[in-house]
């Protein structure tokens, strides 16, 4: 048996976790694991972050190795194409998803939500490299109907944990959606929510940030 362990509010477990209910695989869950840089953690995490699976006695982490292992390990219902370069092109969307738009936007995190401040040069800083990555994620993104073309992929995945971090940071730190020049976009998300194992993983997630702005009260 397979098990996860992060919490609900992470993007980058509930990109696995995804992956995990779409492919049907069974697998246990502990959701009250946080990132941390003590010790007996990063035993378990060596970077010390979330999300980390546990396989027999192993643990893997990083979310991106963690979904090539599912791949491998369970390819009776691919997320990824057959063809080699049609999986690589997925993988290129992940990664311009997650290094040049989501990356990037975690720039404005710690003064958006976490009670630090958001300097001028940090805005600037990322409006410059988000421009770029919305740029390469334009010419990238089929909508398809899925993200990268017709079938469901890991890209798809990514994608529903990631664009509406960079649609709510951008509108918060600069008064619009740095995505809203992609009509498709919102439709498409609203397409995945659709999808039962994306409404769970949505709706737990809310459920989770529910919960932690009530423990700060």
């Amino acid at each position: 048996m397979l098990k996860l362990c992060g919490f609900h509010v992470s993007n980058y477990h509930n990109k696995v976790r995804l992956a995990l209910l779409e492919k049907g695989i069974a697998f246990e869950e502990d959701s009250g694991v946080r990132p941390s840089q003590k010790d007996d953690y990063l035993a378990k995490s060596p970077m010390g972050k979330v999300p980390y699976l546990e396989v027999d006695g192993t643990r893997l982490c990083e979310s991106e190795v963690i979904l090539e292992y599912l791949e491998e390990a369970y390819p009776q219902k691919p997320l990824l194409p057959k063809d080699p370069l049609a999986r690589a092109k997925v993988r290129e969307l992940v990664t311009v998803m997650e290094l040049h738009l989501e990356l990037v936007a975690r720039r404005l995190y710690p003064g958006l939500f976490f009670g630090g401040t958001l300097s001028d040069g940090t805005r600037q800083s990322v409006e410059k490299d988000l421009a770029k990555g919305v740029r390469a994620f334009t010419a990238l993104a089929k909508f398809g109907p899925f993200i990268a073309g017709r079938d469901l992929t890991l890209a798809d995945c990514a994608a529903a944990v990631h664009l509406p971090l960079v649609s709510l940071s951008t509108k918060l730190a600069f008064g619009r959606d740095f995505l809203e020049g992609m009509p498709q976009v919102k439709p498409y998300l609203r397409m995945l929510a659709e999808r039962p194992a994306f409404a769970k993983v949505n709706a737990d997630r809310k459920a989770a940030q529910e919960a932690m702005a009530q423990a700060k009260k």
